[in-house]
């Protein structure tokens, strides 16, 4: 059995730099005539109790597609941790769901099977794997954990794999599903996913 869904707050991060997108904005980003984090909005909206944005600049563009936008709590884009500190912040919920802004494909299972696998597992956190490598951006987690992040982020550690490493963690198997995890870097991987999408249509 999962986690109710209203339990669960999910949160888009769309906090980065965009550098490999010539600095654009990856979830503003257009992708087949819409902004790329729309999808992740519509594929998340549906599995989660709340729904909200982690950006750090164009946050006004963010907050017209009518979800809150929070900022990371420490400057100068320190990555997807702070993005989730940000999150685990904000959440009224007891659990947090992450995916990110440049992976319109994701499943419309996840936060389900993150769910289940945390639950069984008794963990703390549950990460997304392909049968490849794991995901640490695709997660669910306990939002009790703020604190333990935010001392982390203190001391000055950015790598998630580490903090992941001093929790129970749980590790959900998509080996079926992954597409779901394809992600848009640079110009050339949209114009490839624009095409699969056409194809596909």
């Amino acid at each position: 059995m999962g986690i109710p869904k209203g339990d669960i707050t999910g949160v888009i991060l769309a906090g980065g730099r965009g550098s490999r997108m010539g600095g654009v904005d990856k979830g503003l980003a257009v992708l087949a005539g819409r902004p790329m984090v729309s999808y992740v909005i519509d594929a998340l909206r549906p599995q989660v109790g709340a729904l909200l944005i982690n950006a750090n600049r164009n946050e006004a563009e963010y907050a017209r597609l009518g979800l809150q936008v929070i900022r990371d709590p420490v400057e100068g884009f320190a990555g997807p941790l702070a993005g989730m500190a940000a999150a685990l912040g904000a959440a009224r919920t007891p659990y947090v769901a992450t995916a990110p802004c440049d992976s319109p494909l994701v499943a419309g299972d996840l936060v389900q099977r993150l769910g289940e696998a945390l639950r069984a597992a008794r963990a703390q956190i549950a990460v997304a794997h392909d049968g490849e490598r794991m995901h640490p951006v695709f997660a669910l987690l306990e939002r009790g954990l703020l604190g333990s992040l935010r001392e982390y982020l203190d001391s000055g550690e950015r790598k998630i794999d580490r903090w992941f490493e001093r929790h129970d963690l749980a590790v959900c198997d998509f080996s079926d599903e992954p597409h779901g995890f394809v992600n848009v870097n640079d110009p050339d991987e949209r114009s490839a996913l624009e095409a699969r999408l056409a194809g596909s249509s």
